[in-house]
């Protein structure tokens, strides 16, 4: 099943409305005044925990704003925690939150009252991609293989992942739809530990993210089998045994499941112009870095920017996505 592409339109009165906070031509001199919270509605070590905390470091490293920025980390309740947080901050320029579809999909299966709609849109700093992993050690040399023998021992394979009823969930329940392969979904606070138990042979085959695995890969302990995009990744110098452009989408392998991630910046509800214009320069100038392209590259990640119009409009088109695919999975909250 194709998960990317859907085109239905958000309102374009809402988008206007909602834009209009996220547009950086205002010619503000506006800059924090005290330390900047920067929030990860996640677990530490996972992806959205290591970008929040490069940015953190390129911000402190390059004098990019006087005031001081600290990572908080509010993963609770899926992520519920944080994004609560910032909607109550209103009006609050000093909180900025990193996103990833957790804020999609948290209140749909959970019932939590939140909306994208309850924060103010700043920047898409990049979209992350989803990797099938397997041990080091296991036969497996295709993401064929691996579905066979899942289908073979009917059910008794473990597939890790970051969360109940979120990202790897949702790939995962639309794998077993396309393959007719069953696994027992093991859920894990973040990305950097559901590595840690695929080393260690307590689960099977996890979709991490590839920052999320990077290390274990480079150190021989985890394979790539596919990348769950259209196309593969674009990045040619060798990682480990080849080159993260090596690894094959799993559209060639017959499995047509493609869905790449929102790591994306939103701020408090409420907060003027000259507050987004501010973070919008601040990540503009982040991105211009050395460290910031070392680690797309490392983390093999899509580097499509956006703000503005067209970024309120593709989280309001995600927002559409992500409830059909949830309503599909039987993730809804009752």
């Amino acid at each position: 099943m194709r998960l990317s592409g859907f085109k239905r339109l958000f309102p374009i009165a809402a988008i206007a409305t909602l834009a209009c906070h996220t547009l950086p031509a205002v010619a503000a001199a506006w800059a924090p005044t005290k330390t900047v919270e920067f929030i990860v509605p996640a677990g530490t070590g996972g992806g959205a925990d290591q970008m929040a905390r490069l940015i953190q470091g390129i911000v402190t490293k390059n004098n990019l704003m006087k005031s001081s920025m600290v990572v908080v980390n509010k993963g609770g309740g899926a992520g519920a925690e944080g994004f609560l947080n910032v909607k109550s901050s209103n009006g609050d320029p000093h909180k900025i939150i990193i996103t990833l579809s957790n804020m999609f999909t948290t209140p749909v299966a959970t019932g939590v009252p939140f909306s994208w709609k309850d924060m103010t849109p700043v920047a898409m700093l990049a979209l992350d991609e989803f990797v099938l992993w397997v041990n080091a050690d296991t036969p497996y040399k295709t993401p064929q293989e691996y579905f066979a023998a899942a289908k073979a021992v009917g059910g008794k394979l473990k597939m890790g992942g970051t969360g109940s009823k979120q990202e790897d969930q949702i790939i995962t329940a639309l794998v077993e739809k396309a393959t007719g392969a069953k696994f027992i979904y093991v859920p894990y606070k973040g990305g950097g530990e559901v590595a840690v138990q695929l080393v260690g042979k307590h689960i099977d085959s996890s979709v991490n993210n590839p920052i999320e695995a990077l290390a274990q890969w480079r150190g021989g302990k985890l394979k790539p089998l596919c990348v769950f995009d259209s196309k593969r990744m674009p990045y040619k110098d060798k990682v480990a045994d080849k080159a993260w452009g090596d690894i094959p989408t799993c559209k060639e392998g017959g499995l047509d499941v493609e869905y790449l991630m929102l790591r994306g910046i939103f701020m408090s509800p409420g907060v003027k112009p000259e507050h987004t214009a501010f973070y919008i320069d601040l990540m503009q100038k982040v991105r211009a870095t050395p460290e910031w392209k070392k680690f797309m590259e490392d983390g093999a990640f899509n580097q499509t920017f956006m703000t503005g119009v067209e970024y309120v409009r593709w989280v309001a088109n995600e927002e559409i996505r992500h409830r059909l695919l949830m309503q599909e999975a039987g993730f809804v909250a009752k």
